[in-house]
């Protein structure tokens, strides 16, 4: 049997932990908390609940054409019947702007309950791979979801699709007095906040510092291999705090616990009067940041539960939640 993320129901978009900055390469500081027995995870459940949704009528020409239109009503059929509930894994830097992509969901499909887990897309990946019940995944990177699809065979076929891009930014709190001044000169702080390189976030930092010369010898394949420790040492022994998602570095600096920090635009989003954006780190340094959506394969749930998944996929992809995306940062301009 599968196991489901515990939600915890919330009306907070995000809870900062305070997470002090260690020795370089020290891995996660005193102070941020421990994981639970349950996936180490902030997690938050969207629910609504009564009043109907019509059945939407599906018609074809062909054999294939009328299973899909049979499918399609039966489950339609079910959106609009008994509460459902789904179990969407998002990555940290989604939990934000998910949060009123849900609430336009359920006014829609007020009977569909969404459970969300957000954390880093590489943990998201390890409890899918362990067992943890899944429905949709929605990754920070295209690398997870490659694994999930093409070595774990567990992406239900034709629901993958990308939604958004981001940007990564050095980020300080607008009190710091920073001599930094962009990722070029990162090394000048006190301190730095970083995701460990299994984070997407972590990567793309990473990468970033490779195509600028900040980590000569590396190779950008290998670019989530390169530990804390070795990005101090190139940087001159500057003091690093390691961090296991996106928002543990925004949080980080939001509490002036480390002096600068490597996020994502979006996650800038609400602290416009704490944050200064020191630079925002150009494609031509990063790669995109793509952030692909799949429906899950999730053999324990029942035909109602994988209709809700299809038609969150499909909301979530649609025009409605790209414009909620572009009010959060996010560039909805992708292939």
């Amino acid at each position: 049997m599968k196991k489901k993320i515990t939600a915890i129901l919330t009306a907070s978009i995000m809870v900062l932990s305070i997470v002090a900055c260690g020795g370089a390469g020290t891995g996660a500081q005193p102070g941020t908390p421990e994981p639970a027995a349950e996936p180490a995870s902030t997690a938050a459940a969207v629910e609504s609940k009564g009043a109907d949704s019509a059945a939407a009528d599906s018609t074809g020409s062909g054999a294939a054409e009328n299973a899909t239109a049979e499918s399609s009503a039966a489950g339609n059929s079910a959106l609009a019947g008994e509460e459902t509930e789904i179990q969407v894994f998002i990555a940290a830097s989604l939990n934000t702007v998910m949060q009123e992509v849900a609430a336009a969901f359920n006014e829609q499909y007020p009977n569909i309950k969404i459970t969300y887990n957000a954390d880093s897309s590489g943990t998201l990946l390890t409890q899918i791979e362990e067992g943890y019940a899944c429905d949709v995944f929605f990754s920070a990177a295209q690398k997870q979801m490659n694994k999930l699809e093409q070595e774990d065979g567990l992406v239900v076929e034709g629901t993958r699709a990308n939604v958004v891009n981001n940007q990564v930014v050095v980020v300080t709190r607008k009190d710091s007095g920073t001599a930094v001044t962009g990722l070029s000169d990162i090394a000048k702080a006190s301190s730095i906040a970083l995701a460990d390189g299994s984070v997407p976030v972590g990567r793309y930092t990473r990468v970033a510092m490779i195509n600028s010369g900040l980590l000569p010898g590396y190779e950008v394949d290998a670019a989530s291999d390169i530990t804390t420790q070795q990005v101090s040492d190139a940087l001159g022994g500057v003091e690093i705090s390691e961090q296991g998602n996106v928002s543990k570095v925004l949080a980080a600096v939001v509490e002036a616990s480390c002096e600068v920090g490597t996020t994502y635009y979006s996650d800038t989003y609400g602290y416009e009067d704490q944050l200064d954006i020191l630079e925002t780190v150009g494609y031509d340094l990063t790669g995109d940041v793509i952030y692909p959506i799949a429906q899950v394969v999730n053999e324990e749930a029942d035909e109602a539960e994988k209709a809700a998944a299809a038609e969150f996929v499909k909301f979530v992809t649609g025009d409605e939640a790209k414009d909620i995306f572009e009010a959060y940062y996010f560039d909805t301009d992708v292939e």
